[in-house]
Order: structure tokens, then C-alpha cells, then sequence
């Protein structure tokens, strides 16, 4: 799935650079033919890598005598060439090199610097390799990069700045209070480093600040997405590994957004090879309203590890909406929430038929525990012999028969 996901986002990069047109001030970039990307082998990537703060590096196959596949490969390419092209500046051209190398004489040198999966990206900072597990596009991509040059701690010094903060409630985000950088904010700043760009740092020397948010000297707060309040770390002061110790058991959020820059993080963390996947438009009103049923839920079930909700705003992915409209046989005009195997794409779905009403906090948990109990299973087929006799209980779809890959592919081959 993840490789046809690949495929239609990278259409994205080609409307960016054959329909641009537009008057003076809104004019998007044309690649303008020039190479930028640099080829990587086992001889110059140690010069490379000393050369560059932050080096990106596409990891692939040797390119196929496919032409299909030899135009998916090009498309990367200009993903590539475009973000190299908008990014050259000259202050940001001397700290960041875009590369690409065929992994058949890449291998021993890919493992030693820790590259794993053939036709990932990877980003070099310092002694640390960064997956790129998003959306192959430039203008995600150029904003990813653009976080990872970033300090891994951002301050927090005044009044505006700390509302910022606190309407950043889809992000996970941690806020420390410290005497200043000589302090225990080391071990702090030590410990973003490992998370950045997907997780947020703050910290604030500020006494007003750090009152408002009612943190106590050498204090962490974290926030999960969603929830209203913050969870404190236990102990103070702390080290950097228990920042990260704490950070890792508290990543996956009872509510996650689907965003472009981690998409496939978020849908490789799956629970027992599910997810519980909620699609909804926050700008539709119907969609608003079960987003804040959603919040509900997740707020009164924060405490169990074994429930996470997959949020979807169709209207952040219109490449990916018919598809998943075709695999999983939904309208996204319409809030939907169900589970969907990650390996096959099997779902089932909570009927949502009614037009008049959205399910209750209490019915969507009734639900959610009959998925976490195996009464909701997309793998039972006498579950989905009854649904067909029951209609007003769940909806069952099994792709294995009507979604082709290669279909999805014709879709989108002409636009």
C-alpha cells in the first residue's frame, strides 16, 4: 500500500511544476533543468558528509529497465531537484547537500551509517540519521528540512508566544522551565535532538511563563495531542534518557492526526497489525462535530495504551481520497470511522447511515470496545456473513477482489 501511496503523492510535485502559471508575486517554481542533486557512492559520501551541516540522501534500487517504473523513478528525481532548486540560497547551499545513491554498491557503506530500507530518504545532522517517513513532495519536503536546520528547542519568552503554544493542539509537545542554558536544560536540549522534527521542544527562563503553565523549576510538561492537560515527568532534575525514556512510552497518541511530513510513521505504527482509522473534514460541520466527539473519547480513554485513533482530514490529502473512497467503498463527504488492516486493507466500518445524527461519545466507545475486545474483526468471516444479515450493525469491506493496484495507477496516469 505504502508504494501506491508513494505513487500518487509524487503526481503532486508534477502539478507543481507544469501548472504554475500564474500572474507576478504567486508564481509557483519551474525546475529549471539544472542538476543539484549529487550522486552518492561509497568513495565521496564520508566527503559529503563533512561538507554539509545536514545532508539528505535518497537510498534506491538501481534504476529499472521498466519504463513505468523508470517514470516513477524520474518523478522522484524532480521531487528531488526541485527542493534542491528552491532551497539554494547561499546561506542554506553551504549547509545542506540533496543526494542520491544506488544501494547494489551502496550496501556496506549504507549499513555502517545506518541507512535500513532501500527507497527511504534519510537526513544526516550531526551524529544522527533522520528517516523522512512522509509525503514525497517538494513543498513537504522542503519544509522538513527547513525544521531539521532548525534548533531542536524553541524558547518561549512572552505572552504571544505562549498562546501560540497553546493552540498547537495536534502536535506532542514537551515545555521545560530552567534556570537558563548552564542549567539542567542541557540534558532537555540533548533529548530533542533524538525526536526532531516530529515531536516539539520548548523551554522558557522566563518566571511568568513557567507560572502560567504552573511548572516548577528543572519541570518538563508533556502534551498529548488533543488532551487539555499536560502530563509531568516524574522527578526532577532529569537526565536526557529519562526525557527520552519517557517520551518513547508516551509517543502514540490516544488521537493522532495523519500528517503529510510522517504519514507513513503514523500508519507503520499500527496495533497488532490495525488501526482504528476516523475520516473527517474539520472545516465540514458534520466533520467538526465528530472531530470533537473524537476529542471526547480519547480524553476519557487517555489511560489505555491500547486504544489509538488514526484522525484523517480528507481535505489534506485529495490525491489519496478517491483512492481511499475505492478501497475501503466510503463517501469522505461524510464523517466514518472504522478498522482497517494494514496489511490487506480489510475494514469494517461503524454504520454511519443516518443522516440526522452522529454516534454519542458513549456509542463510539461502545464500539471501540467491541474492536479492542476481537468482536470487530476484519479477519472474521462468520462477523462479516452476520453483518450482511444485520446491515444496521457494521459495514464490512473486503478489498482483496476489488482493489488492483495497477487501477489506481490508470486513475491517475492521465492527470
Amino acid at each position: 500500500m505504502q508504494q501506491i501511496w508513494l505513487f500518487l503523492l509524487s503526481v503532486l510535485c508534477l502539478c507543481l511544476v507544469f501548472f504554475c502559471s500564474a500572474e507576478e508575486g504567486l508564481e509557483f517554481p519551474n525546475f529549471d533543468g539544472k542538476d543539484r542533486v549529487l550522486d552518492i557512492n561509497e568513495r565521496n559520501y564520508k566527503k559529503a558528509l563533512k561538507r554539509y551541516d545536514l545532508l539528505c540522501l535518497f537510498y534506491h534500487e538501481p534504476v529499472p529497465a521498466n519504463k513505468g517504473l523508470q517514470k516513477r523513478f524520474q518523478m522522484t528525481e524532480l521531487v528531488l531537484e526541485l527542493t534542491a532548486q528552491v532551497l539554494e540560497n547561499k546561506d542554506i547551499a553551504k549547509k545542506l547537500g540533496i543526494t542520491k545513491s544506488f544501494s547494489h554498491y551502496y550496501n556496506a557503506s549504507a549499513v555502517y551509517i545506518g541507512l535500513e530500507e532501500v527507497g527511504s530518504l534519510y537526513v544526516f545532522k550531526d551524529d544522527r540519521v533522520i528517516e523522512f517517513d512522509g509525503e514525497l513532495s517538494s513543498d513537504t519536503l522542503v519544509e522538513f528540512l527547513l525544521d531539521v536546520l532548525e534548533d531542536p528547542v524553541e524558547m518561549i519568552n512572552n505572552a504571544m508566544e505562549l498562546r501560540a503554544f497553546e493552540r498547537m493542539e495536534e502536535d506532542i509537545r514537551l515545555i521545560g522551565y530552567f534556570k537558563g542554558e548552564d542549567s539542567h536544560y542541557k540534558a532537555f536540549q540533548e533529548a530533542s535532538e533524538r525526536f526532531q522534527p516530529y515531536i516539539k521542544f520548548f523551554a522558557t527562563f522566563d518566571k511568568s511563563v513557567a507560572k502560567h503553565l504552573s511548572l516548577k523549576m528543572n519541570e518538563v510538561n508533556f502534551y498529548e495531542p488533543f488532551m487539555e492537560e499536560p502530563v509531568i515527568l516524574p522527578g526532577r532534575p532529569l537526565s536526557e534518557m529519562d526525557i527520552v525514556e519517557f517520551v518513547n512510552q508516551h509517543r502514540r497518541a490516544t488521537l493522532r492526526k495523519l500528517r503529510a511530513e510522517n504519514m507513513f510513521e503514523t500508519w507503520e505504527d499500527d496495533m497488532d497489525g490495525i488501526h482504528i482509522v476516523a475520516f473527517a473534514e474539520e472545516e465540514d460541520p458534520d466533520g467538526y462535530e465528530f472531530l470533537e466527539i473524537l476529542k471526547d473519547v480519547a480524553r476519557d480513554n487517555t489511560n489505555n495504551p491500547e486504544l489509538s485513533i488514526v484522525w484523517i482530514d480528507p481535505d489534506d490529502f485529495p490525491l489519496l481520497t478517491t483512492y481511499w473512497e475505492k478501497t475501503f467503498k466510503l463517501d469522505l463527504f461524510r464523517p466514518q470511522i472504522g478498522v482497517v488492516n494494514v496489511t490487506d486493507a480489510d475494514s469494517v466500518w461503524l454504520d454511519m447511515s443516518n443522516d440526522e445524527d452522529l454516534p454519542t461519545a458513549e456509542e463510539l466507545e461502545d464500539w471501540i470496545e467491541d474492536v479492542l475486545s476481537g468482536r470487530v474483526n476484519t479477519e472474521d468471516d462468520d462477523e462479516s456473513a452476520d453483518n450482511q444479515e444485520n446491515p444496521d450493525d457494521y459495514v464490512t469491506e473486503d478489498t482483496d477482489e476489488s482493489h488492483d493496484p495497477d487501477d489506481d495507477d490508470d486513475d491517475y496516469s492521465d492527470d
